[in-house]
């Protein structure tokens, strides 16, 4: 799979997922933060959405066509 999350998105995937974390160790929210939040975390930690996949989605506006990630 391409990486398909940018720089920004990876962030908010980041700060979301370990929010959701929180609240779910501190039981605010019930077992689906535990879930959310871990997919969430992970999808920001390795760069690839499967749901962007599906839908055709891509916020990594500099990736190469071998998936690697060109810096100006």
């Amino acid at each position: 799979m391409h990486r398909n999350v940018g720089e920004t998105d990876q962030v908010v995937r980041l700060m979301a997922g370990t929010l959701l974390l929180t609240l779910a160790a501190t039981d605010q929210v019930g077992t689906w933060g535990w879930v959310a939040g871990l997919l969430t975390l992970l999808s920001g930690t390795v760069g690839i959405c499967a749901a962007y996949s599906l839908l055709g989605l891509n916020t990594c506006p500099n990736e190469g066509k071998d998936g690697s990630i060109s810096k100006p």
